[in-house]
């Protein structure tokens, strides 16, 4: 069992790092215990691609969206907050060097975002984050809040369709697992983390069966392409619960998603996106401006970086991003890369979830709340980084069709 989650574990890293498959394979095939994995919780693993949705509206932070779930006995998804928070690398020591020393650093980035004017705050995470350490930490620190989590919290947690888990059952297990380890409350948004290469339709059902059992609010996919997403779309919409959305990369360096017409057909549908890597792993904060600057990073970021690191096109990318965060920065207000990188994604109409670690990254995100990028900016943005893309998605690790219903 620790085998089978080690393997999805490693699966899940190369959800970004694609070239760096046989290099953690390889690590975590060395390792013979599971590290941060809190007493009595039940391990995980991670990908990306399917899932479902689920609309409750009887918690005061769900409001009704105008979309294309109108039809007879389908409710409204709820409409999510416009900016979340992603937790991968709470409890991530493979890829993210999660020390747990720094866990009072992480409440802290918890505590300003749910006592901030922008609560509710949504906080994506999932099970396979630490082989369930950053669920753990998650359900600690909402615990503290009380009966206020309703009102303060959007927690989204993601199911990982991994091979041996076949049938509808093992959806509803693993969200009674994520619900335990998240402090008891129901799932705001509960995600399939990625396509299996079948029981796609399974994990479906298991969806609904926990939306209906109550253990989960809304469902939500995540990298799924245009005819997967309609699919479920349509598999959810016949037992009368709404596809809330679709988690999927989306950045300056990564916009194949509105290439493809995967954003348009979220659109069409009223899924809304959420846009994982929203600052490329860091790339597009402007640390990592130059080659050299990108040896001093540890891990599998630095072999990522490096290529596109050494392109002229790169570097008129981040040269504009400089001047429109110069633009638009005021005597009370000081914008910054990470900023104009999370509101490109919000002119495309997706929801960023960037990672944060510490007190700055989260203030700075929210930040981005503040100001909004004009047309011009974005055609701006989109003309300098046209021909930029710091990874490929041919070389994604996942399934590229269900063996069943061949999506």
């Amino acid at each position: 069992m620790q085998i089978n989650m080690m393997i999805a574990a490693r699966v899940h890293s190369l959800l970004v790092i694609f070239t760096t498959l046989a290099a953690v394979s390889t690590a975590l095939q060395q390792s013979n215990q599971l590290p941060n994995q809190p007493a009595g919780s039940t391990g995980t693993r991670r990908r990306d691609f399917l899932a479902q949705t689920a609309a409750a509206v009887s918690s005061p932070l769900w409001l009704p969206t105008s979309a294309a779930n109108a039809a007879a006995g389908t409710p409204s998804p709820p409409k999510l907050p416009p900016i979340g928070f992603g937790c991968w690398a709470w409890g991530d020591s493979l890829f993210w060097g999660y020390n747990p020393k720094n866990d009072n650093e992480l409440q802290d980035v918890f505590n300003f975002a749910v006592n901030s004017k922008y609560a509710p705050v949504l906080i994506d995470t999932a099970e396979l984050y630490g082989f369930g350490r950053s669920e753990s930490l998650l359900g600690d620190y909402t615990s503290q809040i009380g009966n206020d989590a309703d009102q303060k919290v959007v927690m989204a947690t993601k199911f990982a369709a991994l091979p041996y888990r076949t049938k509808p059952e093992s959806v509803v297990k693993a969200a009674e697992a994520s619900v335990k380890r998240l402090g008891g409350r129901p799932i705001d948004l509960y995600q399939i983390h990625f396509p299996g290469a079948w029981a796609n339709e399974a994990y479906w059902d298991g969806m609904a069966m926990a939306y209906e059992k109550g253990l989960i609010k809304a469902v939500g996919v995540s990298n799924y392409g245009v005819d997967a997403t309609r699919a479920c779309y349509k598999a959810l919409e016949k037992r009368g619960i709404p596809l809330t959305s679709n988690q999927i990369q989306c950045s300056l360096l990564y916009k194949f998603p509105e290439q493809n017409g995967l954003l348009q057909a979220c659109q069409d549908l009223g899924v809304q996106v959420l846009s994982y890597s929203p600052l490329a792993l860091g790339l597009l904060t402007g640390k990592y401006a130059t080659p050299e600057s990108v040896k001093s990073i540890k891990g599998p970021r630095q072999k990522l970086f490096a290529k596109t690191a050494e392109q002229p096109e790169f570097q008129s990318l981040l040269s504009t991003m400089k001047d429109i965060a110069q633009e638009k920065s005021t005597g009370d207000r000081s914008v910054n890369l990470p900023q104009v990188a999370i509101n490109w994604c919000r002119a495309k109409g997706t929801i960023p979830i960037p990672g944060a670690r510490n007190l700055k990254q989260i203030q700075s995100n929210y930040a981005a709340l503040e100001w909004d990028l004009t047309k011009d900016d974005v055609a701006r943005l989109d003309q300098v980084s046209a021909n930029l893309a710091y990874i490929q998605p041919g070389a994604s690790p996942f399934p590229q069709e269900d063996k069943d219903t061949h999506l």
